[in-house]
């Protein structure tokens, strides 16, 4: 129910028929075809073994768009209906890879997983929704080849990669534990963090009360929180990408939400104004290398690139705060 407020312009994958989920199936792996064509592309210069992994997971992927598209025209013609992953809700929106300008090798693998787990998932789920035999049977077995690509890939790896290659593998409790929980709480912590400062900071600045300050700020955790993370479970049961209970995810979300507010409203504890302050800022600052910092541990990001965006944008509500309170 709350995806469907969220997302109204999307359909629910309940909803669908078998003609509209193979649509969707062959419109799906032609779109993954091309992206594991396009991170070959891009490593080939630099990492030639590690493309040809990419090169297979493509030609896999092709294969099993020309196979649902038999089985389409078989069944309903030539003409197949225009939906895609982003018409149906459960499905997240992913940042094209061709719009990437750089991506590390593990970045490229944890991507990998995360399409190949969001793809059992839906063929699964796919499968068990069906009734005509044919249908069932295609995509049980493509949730099994799916199932088999990792398999694929460390083939292939073995193949093309030596050991000093593969040694920045990670395991797969590693990359669902990066899904489950380390993504939701980073997004929950760079919300509550950044979210909350023009509110806090406008109030200590406009009241000169640090009690007042402080509920200010206890309001705009609890509430971000909250928010956030309804907005988490809500956005995607898991059904569809493998991302773990919508329930984790949300309470993740929801609790570093309020960890990031409430790390410069609890200063405001103190009853001398500047001085709770002084520590409120130092706390921001905290925060917000901590984001760099979890944003180049985890996900990849060049640490100078993430504390360039995270630094800069609460710069920027920090001064929003303080300029709204003194007016």
């Amino acid at each position: 129910m709350f995806a469907r407020l969220l997302s109204p312009q999307r359909r629910d994958f309940s909803t669908l028929d078998e003609r509209e989920i193979l649509s969707l199936a062959v419109a799906a792996e032609e779109e993954d075809g091309a992206i594991y064509a396009e991170i070959a592309v891009r490593l080939a210069d630099r990492y030639p073994a590690t493309a040809k992994v990419f090169e297979g997971m493509a030609a896999e992927e092709e294969n099993h768009r020309r196979r649902l598209l038999d089985l389409y025209m078989e069944k309903f013609g030539k003409r197949l209906v225009p939906i895609r992953r982003e018409h149906v809700s459960g499905f997240l929106a992913r940042k094209p890879v061709w719009l990437m300008q750089t991506m590390s090798l593990e970045a490229v693998r944890q991507l990998a997983w995360e399409m190949e787990t969001a793809a059992v998932s839906f063929y699964t789920e796919a499968a068990r929704r069906t009734t005509d035999a044919e249908v069932r049977k295609l995509l049980g077995d493509l949730a099994v080849e799916e199932r088999q690509h990792a398999d694929l890939a460390e083939r292939l790896e073995q193949q093309a990669l030596g050991p000093e290659e593969r040694e920045a593998e990670k395991s797969e409790e590693h990359r669902q534990f990066l899904l489950t929980y380390v993504q939701p709480g980073l997004a929950g912590l760079m919300d509550g963090s950044v979210s909350t400062l023009a509110p806090v900071f406008a109030a200590a600045f406009a009241t000169g009360n640090t009690w007042a300050t402080f509920l200010v700020g206890l309001a705009a955790a609890v509430g971000a929180g909250i928010s956030m993370g309804f907005t988490e479970a809500a956005a995607d049961d898991g059904k569809l990408t493998g991302r773990g209970s919508p329930i984790t995810r949300g309470v993740v979300t929801g609790a570093m939400t309020m960890v990031g507010g409430l790390g410069h409203a609890l200063p405001y504890l103190i009853p001398h104004f500047w001085t709770a302050t002084t520590v409120a800022a130092l706390v921001v600052v905290v925060e917000l290398w901590a984001i760099a910092f979890i944003q180049n541990r985890y996900m990849q990001t060049p640490f100078w690139r993430a504390a360039l965006q995270v630094v800069a944008g609460g710069a920027l509500v920090f001064a929003a705060g303080i300029l709204i309170g003194s007016a």
